[in-house]
C-alpha cells in the first residue's frame, strides 16, 4: 500500500512538473536586452527595501531556528550521553 501511495505521490508531482514546463520562447531581443523594468520599477518606488527586508528577515528566522535547534539537540545528546 505504502508503494502504490508513493507511485501515485511521485507520478502527481511528475505530471505537475511537466504541466508547468510550458515556457515562452526566447527571442534574440531577449539577449540584447540589458535593463530589468521590474527592478528598476522597484528601486525607483523603494519597494526593493520591502523586498529586501522580507528576505533578509525570512533568512534571520531561519537561523535562528536552526540555532535553537541546534542546542536543543546538543542538550539531548549530552543527557544521552550521562
Amino acid at each position: 500500500m505504502k508503494k502504490l501511495v508513493s507511485l501515485l505521490t511521485m507520478w502527481v508531482v511528475f505530471m505537475a512538473t511537466a504541466v508547468a514546463q510550458n515556457k515562452i520562447p526566447i527571442s534574440s531581443n531577449d539577449y540584447s536586452n540589458s535593463s530589468i523594468e521590474m527592478a528598476d520599477a522597484f528601486r525607483s518606488e523603494g519597494k526593493i527595501y520591502v523586498v529586501v527586508a522580507v528576505i533578509v528577515a525570512l533568512w534571520a528566522g531561519m537561523l535562528v531556528y536552526l540555532i535553537s535547534t541546534d542546542r536543543k539537540i546538543s542538550k539531548l545528546e549530552k543527557l544521552l550521553n550521562n
